[in-house]
């Protein structure tokens, strides 16, 4: 293969200006939604323990058995690349044993071997949060306003919330068996991969996309219908708060969000202008027990995770959070290089506008041109008799003001007035 041919690996994609953009205003305003929650970032590493997964998932899940990137490295260790957020939480709370309740948010890559398809790729993004430490349906609520919030602000309307509860260690097996009951007669009617294996966990079939094992779950016993008396009232209380909040929901017994390790509260924010097999933006739920599972512990916890490429393809779908040209907010167009040049820009800098200059010999007409491609406010211009006199000739670009000169000194106040003038028309 020549150099010349080399691209990003299939099912990956860069992201380039002004789509980073986008990608800016999200992350950005995640961390400070997470920080009024009072989460804090956490940063773990890509590859982890294969064993991490395997416990955690089931070795009978997909992501286990279809989708993990998995290597052995050089010191013989199995590794695999992170395919979700919340196990490598867990894991770092077993190791470093944090003071509870823990609450931490993060923003990741994540990778899974599958078929690439839009806002579905083999490396892709998840910002999330996760709370360990609090069994309470309160903070369940409370998770969901933030996933909630998160989602509203890329801009996206067309959304649906759906919630579920999962029961627990003493409700969920009595119904486990139920559906396997139920299932054993509906096995020929079921999708190709289900018809073989859907003994291993009944509960996946409920989660299944195709129109096959929808059909066979329509009329399969509920869990809802089934929980413990701690759970019914943990789901009731959940269903109080949204309410409280202003939230609506719909209650999806088919909700069961694909891991082993969920308990109790599952939920699930939806695209009602995405396709209905790949409609999910974000979700999450709760997981009391998979501290445990992982040699931890006993600890609860909930988290939710959103998947950046799926949010902003529902973005595109509905029109939201579109990026405007990149603006500057001052270029400085030198027709001499010196010193002092780039002492200005450091003031302007520090003052708190965005500077852009040139370092290349180029005409002033050029170096305008280019001032406007980047959508610069204004353009001071600096030539020999400017430096020598200690002045700066100020030209507005966006306007139709007439340019004029301002002492050296006075050129960070100077452009601190126009602008703000300028921002506020």
């Amino acid at each position: 293969m020549s150099l010349e041919s080399l691209r990003s690996p299939a099912g990956t994609h860069d992201v380039l200006w002004p789509q980073s953009g986008r990608w800016e205003k999200i992350i950005g305003e995640f961390a400070n939604l997470a920080r009024l929650y009072g989460y804090k970032l956490l940063i773990t590493p890509v590859i982890e323990d294969a064993r991490l997964f395997s416990r955690g998932f089931g070795d009978s899940s997909d992501v286990v058995g279809k989708e993990m990137y998995v290597f052995e490295d050089r010191g013989g260790r199995t590794l695999a690349l992170r395919p979700e957020g919340t196990a490598s939480v867990v894991r770092a709370y077993i190791q470093h044993r944090p003071v509870l309740p823990w609450k931490v948010w993060y923003l990741t890559p994540a990778f899974r071997y599958e078929r690439p398809q839009a806002g579905r790729y083999r490396q892709h993004h998840q910002i999330g949060v996760e709370a360990l430490g609090v069994d309470s349906p309160e903070l369940d609520a409370e998770i969901i306003d933030m996933a909630m919030r998160t989602i509203r602000t890329a801009g996206l309307s067309d959304i649906e919330l759906l919630v579920n509860s999962m029961g627990c260690e003493v409700c969920r097996p009595t119904y486990e068996e139920l559906l396997r009951a139920y299932l054993a007669g509906q096995v020929e009617s079921m999708c190709g991969y289900h018809h073989e294996h859907w003994n291993e966990v009944p509960l996946r079939v409920l989660d299944c996309k195709t129109s096959e094992c929808k059909a066979v779950t329509d009329l399969a016993p509920r869990i809802s219908e089934h929980l413990c008396a701690d759970c019914r009232v943990s789901f009731d209380i959940l269903k109080a708060e949204l309410h409280a909040l202003g939230i609506p929901y719909t209650v999806e017994y088919r909700l069961v969000r694909g891991f082993d390790y969920y308990t109790r509260t599952t939920f699930e924010i939806i695209s009602h202008v995405l396709n209905a097999s790949q409609n999910a933006v974000g979700g999450g739920g709760r997981y009391n027990g998979l501290s445990e599972v992982l040699s931890g512990p006993p600890t609860p916890g909930i988290g939710f995770g959103i998947g950046l490429e799926r949010l902003l393809v529902a973005c595109d779908a509905e029109g939201s959070l579109q990026m405007q040209s990149p603006s500057m907010d001052i270029y400085i167009a030198e027709l001499v290089h010196d010193a002092e040049v780039s002492v200005l820009a450091g003031q302007l800098r520090r003052a708190g506008y965005s500077v852009e200059r040139s370092y290349e010999n180029k005409s002033l007409k050029a170096q305008l041109r280019y001032a406007d491609r980047l959508g610069a406010c204004v353009a001071l211009i600096i030539g020999e008799r400017e430096l020598a006199a200690r002045e700066v000739v100020f030209k507005p670009l966006l306007s139709s003001d007439e340019q004029f000169t301002v002492g050296w000194d006075h050129v960070v106040q100077e452009a601190g007035k126009w602008l703000e003038r300028w921002k506020k028309h």
